[in-house]
């Protein structure tokens, strides 16, 4: 019997995953524990077994794809077995049965073949709904392919939007002040003798089949307005363009006339009627003299679009979390480092040993997390808890973005044993070899940058810490000791701390012990 094998819940974070490799290709003969792929998941790349023995029937998610946790991934069963029943797109019976009335649904109501749907368009990466600010064809118009319909009010900005189509204004769903989600009907366009009632009754049904949509996302209008010609090429006369008093112009033009400085009764519109668009304005060079010619660009605008990667995701997700759920406030210091130094070098010394300042400071700051516990603590709405052990979180920069190994009763461990887990989590972190096991459970953060040459910055904690150690470089100034001006090492720190479980009175205690421990590092063995 065919056995159905969904994408793996990874971690405990993981919503989808992205298969890096494939192992057994179809057709092959599937042992039980034998590894069928690589997945990546938000934290790491892992290898994934078969549960089921017999042979690889199905791959339903190729290498490089992305798909959601318990999309169907393979089948494996007997060899010559039908598995046609499974297949789908990987949709459950259940959904391909209710697909297929949806289907009948949508050929019963299909609207007549002369008319296109227009929708509420998405003009930016951000924008769920939009607001007509005004419509600049009335129904009855005719309208050609690229003449602008309607400006659109985003969450950024009001803009034009054009037309795909060539035909007669036939309906307006949405009327000007007022707002529709993103694919919300705005409009339709066809034949002028098109069966008007037809369409528009389809639209009140539940499932309509527009078809044409896609056309009518900003993207490519965007692009088209941005790249065409005319945007270098209209010639700049000084024409003064009014109706009624009032000066024809969109908008957005307005705006950024307003923006630059510019007399927009000086600028001549290449819009319908004469109106002033905002390429008109992006365009206009006021005459300087005579023999001056107005600037055109020549330069060629790129950019390179990256997929983000699952980590990448994640990371936003969680650390956009934490910001504007956690009210953080930040304490700065600048410790003394010349001790430290001092007992780095003589440690050091000492065969077949080498500690880091990094190692230095995650064994006083675990110390110093000993005789704080409501530092190393996590909030809940209806209680705080205190951790008594220390389990510190150590970031880690990786090629995706950031880790966060943990490294277990740090506290406990001697400055090499924390050197030795350090360096191994950082190397099996670049690889994508860490397990979910070893990035969970953190009680406290360091996130140290003074290896790159930051000498200060802040982080956002990474919940469900309460306190996050931001460690800059250590850096040779200018200090007064015993009265004289000498050459001091010195190091500046940041702690960030989640206001709702660590006062700022409790974390300048916390910072007082850190500082004990680091300029006098010998403390740390007693």
């Amino acid at each position: 019997m065919a056995e159905i094998i969904n994408m793996p819940r990874l971690s405990d974070t993981m919503e989808e995953g992205t298969v890096a490799t494939w192992f057994k290709k179809v057709g092959d003969t599937i042992s039980e524990g034998d590894i069928l792929a690589e997945i990546e998941t938000d934290k790491a790349t892992m290898e994934f077994e078969a549960f089921y023995a017999g042979e690889l029937l199905h791959i339903g998610i190729q290498e490089g794809g992305t798909a959601p946790v318990d999309t169907l991934l393979a089948i494996i069963g007997e060899k010559g077995e039908d598995i046609s029943a499974h297949l789908g797109g990987g949709t459950p019976a259940a959904v391909v049965e209710e697909t297929a009335v949806e289907a009948e649904v949508s050929e019963a109501v299909t609207l007549p073949s002369d008319v296109e749907i227009i929708t509420m368009p998405r003009l930016s990466d951000t924008m769920e709904e939009g607001t007509v600010a005004s419509w600049l064809k009335k129904v009855g118009d005719t309208v050609a392919e690229g003449d602008i319909l309607a400006e659109i009010e985003t969450d950024k900005a009001t803009m034009e939007f054009e037309s795909f189509h060539n035909g007669t204004l036939l309906y307006v769903g949405i009327q000007e002040g007022e707002s529709a989600p993103v694919d919300s009907v705005l409009a339709i366009i066809g034949a002028k003798d098109a069966d008007v009632k037809a369409a528009i009754a389809s639209l009140s049904t539940k499932t309509v089949p527009v078809t044409e949509a896609p056309k009518a996302v900003a993207a490519p209008a965007i692009a088209a307005k941005t790249e065409t010609p005319k945007a270098v090429s209209t010639p700049v006369v000084a024409v003064k363009k009014v109706n009624n008093g009032r000066i024809i112009a969109s908008p957005l033009a307005k705006k950024l006339a307003e923006e630059k400085g510019i007399d927009i009764t000086m600028v001549s519109g290449s819009g319908d009627g004469g109106r002033i668009i905002k390429r008109d304005i992006e365009s206009y060079q006021p005459n300087a003299g005579v023999g001056v010619r107005p600037f055109v660009p020549s330069g060629v605008e790129s950019v390179e679009e990256m997929a983000n990667s699952q980590m990448r995701k994640t990371i936003a997700k969680r650390l956009a979390a934490s910001k504007f759920t956690a009210p953080h406030y930040y304490l700065g210091v600048e410790y003394d480092m010349d001790n430290a130094i001092a007992f780095r070098t003589q440690f050091n010394s000492i065969p077949d040993t080498k500690i880091s300042f990094n190692d230095i400071i995650v064994k006083a700051t675990a110390l110093a997390l000993k005789q704080h516990p409501q530092v190393n603590s996590r909030w809940y709405d209806d209680k705080i808890v205190k951790h008594n052990h220390v389990h510190m979180g150590v970031a880690v920069a990786v090629e995706d973005g950031l880790v966060v190994p943990v490294v277990q009763f740090a506290d406990e461990q001697s400055l090499p044993q924390i050197g030795a887990l350090v360096k191994d989590y950082a190397l099996r972190a670049r690889d994508k070899k860490l397990t979910p096991a070893e990035m969970d459970g953190s009680t406290f953060t360091i996130s140290n940058l003074g290896m790159f040459g930051i000498q200060e910055f802040t982080s956002i904690i990474n919940q469900p810490n309460s306190a996050i150690l931001s460690v800059g470089a250590i850096v040779q100034k200018p200090v007064v000791k015993n009265g004289q001006i000498v050459v001091g090492n010195m190091m500046k720190l940041t702690l960030a701390c989640d206001h709702r479980s660590v006062d700022g009175a409790t974390g300048s205690k916390f910072l007082q012990t850190l500082q004990q421990y680091i300029e006098n590092p010998l403390t740390m063995l007693l």
